[in-house]
Formats: C-alpha cells, sequence, structure tokens
C-alpha cells in the first residue's frame, strides 16, 4: 500500500466519526509548508490541503483539517507569520477532513462558507455507512453567501465563488487573484480518482462541468492547490479533467450496450487510468460512481 494512499484512505475515513474520536490517530502526522506565490502558502498534513494567505492584514486559511492536528496547524501558521493574527477561516465544503479544525479556529476567526456548509455542520448528517453528528456552535460558519463573495485580503482580491452539485452542494472555489493561485478544494484530487458524495448533493456531471469551468477561467500559468495531492499546475487540473470525461465516456458506453453494473466493473479501465486509483476509491468504486450517474 502506498503511504500516500494509506493516508488519504485514512483522513478519508476518519472525517466520518466524531471529533473525539479522532483521538491519537494524528500523533506522527507533521504538518508541511510550502510557498505557493505572491501571499499564498500550502499546508499538507492529513486531510484536505490548507491554503493560506499571509501578510500585514494577518492570516486566512482556507480549509483546516481534522481537529487533533489544530496544535500543529497553528504552530506551522506561526512559522510563516510570527506575529500574524488569524482572521479568515474558509471552508471549501463541509467535510470533516475540512473542517475538523473549525471548533478550535472558530474562537479566534470568523468562518465563512456557502450556506450548504453550515447547514449540514449543524445537523445530523446520515450517509451510507456513517453518521456525523451536528457540529458545536463555534465550528459553525458565520458568515454565509449562496453563489460567492470576495475577500479584499492582504493585498489582494480572494474570490470565493460557489460551484453547485459536484463533490457536494456546498462546494466553493477560491481564487487568489494577485498571486494567481487557486484552490480548489475536492473539486481536484490531483492525480487520483475524486470520491463524489452523492448523498450530500453531488453530482457526476456537475463535477466534470465545475473542472471544465475552472479550467476555461484561470491563466496557463496559475498554481493550482487540489483538496488532496500535490501541488498542481493548469496541466495537472487538464490532466485530471481528462481522466474524468474519458472514463465517463467509456462507462457511458458500456450502459449503451446494454451492460450491467458488475459487467461494467469486470470489464474494469484501461490502464492508462488504473494508476489513478487509491485504496479508497478503487476502480471498481469509480466505475460504480460512473454508472449509477450515467445510468439515471
Amino acid at each position: 500500500m502506498k503511504k500516500t494512499s494509506f493516508v488519504f484512505a485514512t483522513a478519508l475515513a476518519l472525517a466520518a466519526l466524531p471529533v473525539g474520536a479522532q483521538g491519537d490517530d494524528f500523533s506522527k502526522i507533521e504538518i508541511k509548508p510550502t510557498k505557493v506565490a505572491g501571499a499564498v502558502w500550502l499546508l499538507e498534513g492529513a486531510g484536505g490541503n490548507i491554503g493560506v494567505s499571509a501578510g500585514s492584514d494577518g492570516i486566512l486559511i482556507v480549509d483546516d483539517q481534522f481537529l487533533p492536528l489544530a496544535d500543529k496547524i497553528k504552530a506551522a501558521l506561526k512559522g510563516i507569520s510570527a506575529d500574524g493574527k488569524l482572521a479568515f477561516v474558509v471552508n471549501t465544503h463541509w467535510h470533516g477532513d475540512h473542517t475538523g479544525g473549525n471548533s478550535v479556529f472558530g474562537k479566534e476567526a470568523t468562518i465563512i462558507a456557502q450556506s450548504n456548509v453550515r447547514k449540514r455542520l449543524g445537523t445530523k448528517q446520515e450517509r451510507p455507512g456513517r453518521t456525523t453528528e451536528a457540529a458545536p456552535k463555534e465550528a459553525l460558519p458565520v458568515v454565509t453567501f449562496e453563489d460567492g463573495l470576495t475577500i479584499w485580503f492582504n493585498g489582494e482580491e480572494i474570490e470565493v465563488v460557489h460551484v453547485p452539485h459536484g463533490h457536494t452542494d456546498g462546494d466553493s472555489i477560491v481564487f487568489f487573484k494577485r498571486s494567481n493561485v487557486v484552490h480548489m478544494g475536492d473539486q481536484f484530487f490531483n492525480g487520483t480518482f475524486p470520491f463524489i458524495d452523492v448523498s450530500s448533493g453531488g453530482d457526476v456531471a456537475g463535477y466534470v462541468k465545475n473542472v471544465a469551468d475552472t479550467i476555461a477561467r484561470i491563466p496557463a500559468d496559475a498554481k493550482v492547490i487540489p483538496g488532496h495531492g500535490a501541488l498542481g499546475t493548469v496541466a495537472d487540473l487538464k490532466k485530471f479533467h481528462t481522466m474524468l470525461t474519458s472514463t465517463a465516456d467509456i462507462v457511458r458506453g458500456e450502459i449503451a450496450k446494454g451492460m450491467s453494473l458488475e459487467e461494467a466493473k469486470k470489464a474494469g479501465l484501461p490502464d492508462t487510468w488504473k494508476p489513478w486509483a487509491t485504496n479508497f476509491v478503487t476502480v471498481d468504486l469509480w466505475v460504480e460512481t460512473l454508472y449509477s450517474a450515467f445510468k439515471k
């Protein structure tokens, strides 16, 4: 098992657990900071990648991983900006591997998210095989929006845009205009098949469209922070989109031939796409995700 696949699979599985149940599972995780461009940094640990804007106005973070990592994240932020005060937390969606730290960071910063994120965090969520209890008050976004908003911070325009029914029903993509950096949240899994949470309003066709729309609007030299995986480029995002459309076409064709789900799974995918599988989203699961979406 690849180490990256293990950490990713473990993180996604733990995202469904109540906050207190995550305990000591992250004791060996280190938070790795990387300067991206302009005022923007990337923090990698376990769970969703964290984007950081650090400058004279203070610190803004995009997502905050798991609660047990909050102190390590704080230390990493101090290393980036010793005197910087955390002012804003932007959640790209509601999943626990992106919002687990809200209950800590929400006590000192303003949490911002699309309105469906607050709705889902604030109520018990039932998904196949898992239950997520409602988050405490301090973990809830206090500024919400429907379509998007702009934060003027650290000398640049930071645009937060809601993309409908993709990974979930509350996804946002964050554009750091001057730094020329885009944080995609889980609308981009760099080099792997994505997880699309249909039970939380996710949609395959919407997901593919959201990626295509983002490619169309960002500069060719932009740096792209994925929800999971290494820091990427527009070329990486285009490869991801090619994988999405190519595998979708394959499964659509199998449905048109009258193949059952089990037959489609048995046929699998061409060797080109097999390396995109992880222990969490296997070839079988990705084929099933596509088949279930297009069979409708």
